[in-house]
């Protein structure tokens, strides 16, 4: 039985990688500080069902408060530590960039050093497609990605430049991944798939950003979870995609919604944000060389699946604020 920590456990992606580890028989220490950036009650619904499992003990924490989490890593030894708490969001890092640095970059640098201090040797950090802005695609690991256009994703690249320099002082293994638009059940409220799905069900307009020509490789919770732990082996230093390697454009994505709630969508059309990418599209060879893997639940099943958990729990996501 190995120890994790997990940060942001209560997150969608933190959630998912908990449950797996919890289901593979593992403990995890998790830390969240369930800000208010979202509705609250998604994260407390992910919470709870965490803490039916025996293995899982929760701590509500900050990743900025590093006397805090040098608390933790004196109560507990981890084999592990997989840092997915994060200020999420392109937009909102225009309006309040300080947090985005204090969050991502600080918060990444206080585990880093608790890492080092206490003989941690593997560290897993989330990060982003938005790095490759500007990029030919499908997006390549190796690409120079050097032109960050929102402090969110400038905040997720000084983390991922944290994380080289204690590999090459220190030796901390380091698995960095570049997330593809996570979606699935219990999603985040502030990304589209969540809101049309809503907006849909409520015959409410959906407010959509450019034409919806704009695509997305749209990468479902499980699939992203299970390559995230596969990633926890040792690897030296490697940056890592994780994507569905298909992108899917917005149109493409309300046409699903559509089919799978029955409804037809009525659309309000907004410009095309400066900060936001026409398109995103991952090669992920190399997580099939290294890890092994590759996504397996297509557009069609996952929002299916999304839709459908939507509608079991209606009676509560319809009061979840957007």
């Amino acid at each position: 039985m190995e120890s994790y920590l997990v940060t942001g456990c209560a997150g969608l992606i933190g959630w998912k990688v908990s449950e797996k580890l919890l289901e593979k028989g593992h403990r995890v220490v998790g830390v969240d500080n369930l800000n208010d950036y979202y509705d609250v009650k998604l994260k407390e619904y992910r919470l709870r069902t965490l803490k039916h499992y025996e293995g899982f003990t929760f701590h509500k924490l900050d990743i900025e408060d590093r006397e805090g989490l040098r608390e933790l890593f004196k109560k507990y030894r981890f084999d592990c530590v997989i840092n997915e708490a994060a200020r999420a969001g392109v937009r909102y890092s225009i309006e309040n960039p300080y947090v985005y640095f204090t969050t991502n970059t600080l918060g990444t640098l206080n585990l880093l050093e608790l890492c080092k201090e206490s003989g941690v040797k593997k560290f897993v950090l989330a990060s982003t497609s938005s790095l490759y802005a500007g990029q030919s695609m499908p997006f390549r690991e190796d690409l120079p990605v050097n032109t960050p256009i929102s402090p969110y994703a400038a905040s997720k690249k000084s983390a991922e430049v944290l994380c080289y320099t204690y590999h090459y002082l220190y030796g901390i293994d380091v698995s960095i991944l570049r997330y593809f638009t996570v979606y699935g059940p219990a999603g985040r409220p502030d990304m589209s798939v969540f809101r049309f799905i809503k907006w849909m069900l409520e015959d409410k307009p959906l407010e959509l950003y450019g034409d919806g020509s704009q695509s997305r490789d749209f990468t479902y919770v499980e699939d992203v979870a299970e390559g995230t732990i596969l990633a926890t082996k040792p690897l030296g230093y490697e940056i890592i995609n994780l994507g569905n390697n298909r992108p899917h454009t917005v149109e493409e994505l309300i046409s699903l919604i559509e089919k799978y709630t029955g409804k037809r969508a009525s659309l309000r059309k907004k410009d095309f944000h400066k900060a936001d990418m026409k398109d995103t599209w991952a090669d992920i060879k190399k997580a099939q060389e290294l890890l092994g893997w590759k996504p397996k639940v297509s557009i069609e099943e996952g929002i299916r699946k999304t839709v459908e958990w939507t509608l079991e729990n209606w009676d509560w996501v319809r009061n979840i604020k957007i």
